[in-house]
């Protein structure tokens, strides 16, 4: 297959968040290395982790300049030594370096197979968002038919997969959105939709919970919501799982456990998750599996923008604005 040798690409050039990416020509398309596989990028999803990095506040994240993105799908066009399970030509969805570009390499570990029958961007937030949201429920937040979570940020494309995942397990659904969300969480099967910016979350949830809080809180906010969610938890058997910090960093005490939170605290990372607990990591891709022939993962329907407009988009998911999964197209 042709591989041409230079690209467009998306270029954060600082750490001043998305107003500061670029794009760029001239780019060297990348070679991939042993247990690697070469990606001709037809989609790239968006997601906060990109804010977080523009922002030189995510974990480990790369020193500008740097080439943007850590999700996409796309076509296998070169595979790298001792790659077994890929060939050229099989269509991937994955997480690696250097997304938002027209080519990109992808450990092969990381990289799923897009599933029979789907386009390429239908198949973004398989394996970032509906994994998390199924990790976060199952394995580690232990739901049980009958059971009541809280789901914050539910209109994004991780809440929505949250939504849509509890209310097949079982679970009654207490979601939160700005007002313009709510019939989108709504059409989900939410039970609650809260306004998180017209009520005391955590005083809601204890009322419709008959002051039992809920079993488990799905939490992605940080900031100020975290003390809610801590709050809106059930006394000694809540779990609150913490995948996300778009609101910025909280923090808990053992004085805050021991006297005020008597809640379990739960941390999730899902590529520390695969990395760390590879048979777990494993089963929640045979749940996905399973869930995609019962009918309840569908394909994916993203807001697509050119390649582009990337910053503009990454702005309008920091502001709040948006809704479902975002996904550029190079």
């Amino acid at each position: 297959m042709n591989v041409p040798t230079t690209m467009r690409a998306l270029r954060q050039t600082s750490w001043q968040g998305p107003r500061d990416m670029r794009l760029v020509t001239g780019v060297p398309v990348p070679t991939p290395g042993p247990g690697e596989v070469l990606v001709r990028v037809t989609a790239a999803g968006l997601n906060f982790a990109d804010v977080s990095r523009s922002h030189g506040t995510y974990h480990g994240g790369p020193t500008p300049p740097y080439v943007a993105g850590i999700e996409a799908a796309g076509e296998v066009v070169a595979t790298g030594e001792a790659v077994t399970s890929l060939s050229v030509g099989d269509h991937v969805v994955g997480t690696g370096a250097g997304a938002f570009a027209e080519y990109m390499v992808l450990p092969e570990t990381t990289a799923t197979p897009v599933p029979a029958g789907w386009r390429d961007e239908e198949a973004l937030g398989l394996i970032l968002n509906w994994a998390t949201a199924l990790a976060a429920l199952k394995p580690l937040g232990r739901l049980a038919a009958g059971e009541t979570v809280l789901i914050h940020a539910a209109a994004g494309g991780l809440g929505q997969a949250a939504v849509s995942l509890a209310r097949h397990y079982g679970a009654t659904v207490i979601a939160t959105a700005s007002a313009g969300k709510h019939e989108v969480v709504r059409a989900l099967g939410a039970d609650h939709v809260l306004d998180y910016r017209e009520v005391d979350v955590a005083a809601e949830v204890r009322r419709r919970t008959g002051g039992a809080g809920a079993d488990l809180v799905l939490e992605s906010v940080g900031g100020a919501t975290f003390g809610a969610s801590l709050a809106a938890a059930r006394r000694v058997s809540g779990r609150v799982v913490v995948y996300g910090l778009a609101g910025g960093e909280a923090s808990v005490s053992n004085w805050d456990l021991v006297f005020t939170h008597q809640v379990q605290v739960i941390g999730l990372h899902i590529g520390v998750l695969r990395q760390h607990a590879p048979h777990t990591y494993a089963a929640l891709l045979d749940e996905l599996s399973a869930l995609r022939a019962a009918g309840v993962l569908t394909p994916g329907r993203p807001v697509v923008y050119d390649l582009a407009d990337g910053p503009k988009a990454l702005a309008e998911l920091a502001a709040g604005t948006t809704v479902g999964k975002l996904a550029l197209r190079p």
